[in-house]
């Protein structure tokens, strides 16, 4: 316990002389940090004063600096532009996560401690130069026994231990730090920093990212043009995955792609027709299609990897991201309006009409009066800034798909400048809305509405019971909140302290005029207190 806090109280120290070296002297200053403060020097970055930098700059800079598990958390928040700033989210997409490779006896090791063998008795040959290395694993070429080329990913031996590290002195960071987060706008640090330890559990755990690739070859089996890697459950754990390798180029290698005799504008519409059906029809995606994770195989088959990040959609919200796309395409705002607060349904928009208004603003910019240039990015970029603006609560996967949309509108471009991601879009959109209201559908709805219905006819009397057997024991708490109550209760005491005025006045009023005759004295003084009862009467009703 004693060399765990000593790790965490380094770290710490480390963490804020970061901090101070690129210029958030305030962050540390005016929070519980400054307890930690270590001796200040005159810092540079690139032989320039760090302070002539941005402040989201330094921001971009401190996450370099601190290793590993910051730079994924500010990779994973620069896909939420609903929490953070134009600005900011700019420069988080410019951190780039380079690590060195690790020796070839800490992967033997880890394989075996693994898979409880050698890893010379599981494989025939195992390639000892990495194809890929990352903060989290590393990636090397094999052979089964049985002759299949396969790719191993090998957990690295200190990912674990350095994740829950980091992650408690990140939780440990904000919640010094939260009050200064808040001031800029950032209203829920300690619930961002929750969401990506889940994320950082799923990613430190390769059976999920094996089960992903299971559901894939479910929902595409027997479709020629796509293929996703098979994976062998028999040599994979949390920490070693085993899959397939696949022999091709990356789908942005235009020379390779016409040695093959394929044109690169044909692969690209056969790429997004792949990630628009994932989308549209099976609301369950591939949340990472860079240049690296598309791969064509010499006939034209299209092939992704690295499943570590999925995306999901209900079907109520693949509905309502394809109605605005809908809105878009056919200029109505008040369309686009009401399909994004489908989406977002724990938000309040206290003006919709401002809020159609900035969908109009949107049709405008894109489809009116917008450059022919302009595409999917840049209207992510725009929708973002009214998402950001209303702080609407859209499911994260919302800006998976735009972010990779994005990605794929950019690849599209290098392969055939004149593609345009959202032509492509609008055909799966109407699709989708004539699935919503088709007979199907519309009859499973009524299913289900009614089977809820009977359900809580059936649940009813049950219920009806334990709260009648709570009121009998005594044990049944309400909890209730009032609005107004506090100006309620205000009131109610300024009014105890009138009539308590009024009481007194009155009693005083009576002893003068009883007291007259028997003590001119007694009687003089009742009237005065009489007098002072009613001027404080009076001085209450005038605060009021």
């Amino acid at each position: 316990m004693f060399q765990k806090t000593v790790r965490n109280l380094n770290r710490i120290r480390e963490f804020i002389q970061v901090l101070m070296k690129y210029g958030f002297e305030d962050l540390v200053a005016s929070t519980a940090l400054k307890r930690f403060i270590p001796n200040q020097a005159n810092w540079l970055r690139d032989e320039k004063p760090v302070l002539t930098y941005s402040r989201w700059e330094r921001v971009r800079m401190v996450i370099e600096e601190l290793g590993t598990t910051f730079i994924k958390f500010a990779q994973t928040l620069s896909n939420r532009p609903d929490l953070l700033p134009e600005g900011l989210i700019k420069e988080l997409e410019k951190l780039q996560n380079q690590v060195p490779p690790i020796g070839l006896t800490q992967i033997k090791q880890t394989i075996k401690q693994e898979l409880g063998r050698e890893a010379s008795e599981i494989f025939s040959f195992f390639d000892e130069k990495p194809l890929a290395a990352a903060s989290i694993g590393q990636v090397h070429k094999a052979t089964l026994p049985t002759g299949e080329s396969v790719v191993v990913k090998v957990q690295r031996p200190d990912a674990k231990r350095q994740v829950a590290v980091d992650l408690a002195l990140l939780r440990d960071v904000v919640r010094f730090t939260e009050s200064y987060f808040k001031n800029l706008g950032i209203l829920n640090p300690l619930e961002i920093v929750d969401t990506f330890e889940k994320t950082m559990q799923r990613e430190l755990d390769y059976t999920e990212e094996l089960r992903n690739m299971e559901k894939f070859i479910k929902l595409y089996k027997g479709k020629a043009n796509f293929h996703i890697p098979f994976p062998y459950r028999n040599f994979s754990t949390a920490r070693v995955l085993t899959t397939e390798y696949i022999q091709g180029c990356k789908i942005t290698d235009i020379a390779q792609l016409e040695v093959w005799g394929l044109e690169p504008k044909g692969i690209i519409e056969k790429g997004l027709d792949i990630y628009l059906t994932q989308i549209f029809e099976y609301g369950f995606f591939h949340a990472d299609p860079h240049a690296g994770n598309i791969l064509v195989k010499p006939n034209g088959t299209l092939v992704l990897i690295d499943f570590g990040m999925v995306g999901k959609l209900l079907k109520h919200q693949k509905y309502a991201f394809a109605g605005v796309f809908i809105g878009l395409a056919n200029q109505d705002p008040k369309a686009m309006a009401r399909n994004m607060r489908t989406l977002s349904p724990d938000s309040i928009i206290p003006d919709m009409q401002a809020f159609e208004g900035a969908m109009q603003e949107l049709i405008e910019e894109f489809i009116v009066f917008g450059d022919p240039q302009a595409g999917i990015s840049e209207f992510t970029v725009s929708l973002q800034k009214v998402i950001y603006q209303y702080k609407l609560q859209v499911p994260g996967a919302v800006f998976l798909i735009l972010r990779a949309l994005a990605i794929l509108e950019g690849i599209g471009k290098h392969l055939y400048p004149a593609f345009e991601t959202i032509n492509y879009i609008k055909p799966y959109g109407l699709k989708l809305l004539n699935e919503q209201f088709s007979f199907r559908n519309q009859r499973n709805e009524l299913f289900y509405s009614v089977s809820q219905g009977i359900s809580l006819l059936y649940a009813f009397p049950a219920e009806l019971k334990s709260i009648l057997h709570q009121v009998r024991n005594g044990e049944l708490n309400i909890n209730m909140v009032q609005k107004g109550q506090e100006e309620r209760e205000r009131r109610q005491v300024a009014g105890q302290k009138r009539l308590s005025w009024v009481f007194l006045m009155g009693v005083f009023w009576l002893s003068s005029a009883l007291t007259w005759q028997a003590s001119a004295f007694f009687s003089i003084s009742s009237l005065v207190f009489a007098i002072f009862a009613g001027l404080m009467l009076f001085w209450h009703d005038l605060k009021e």
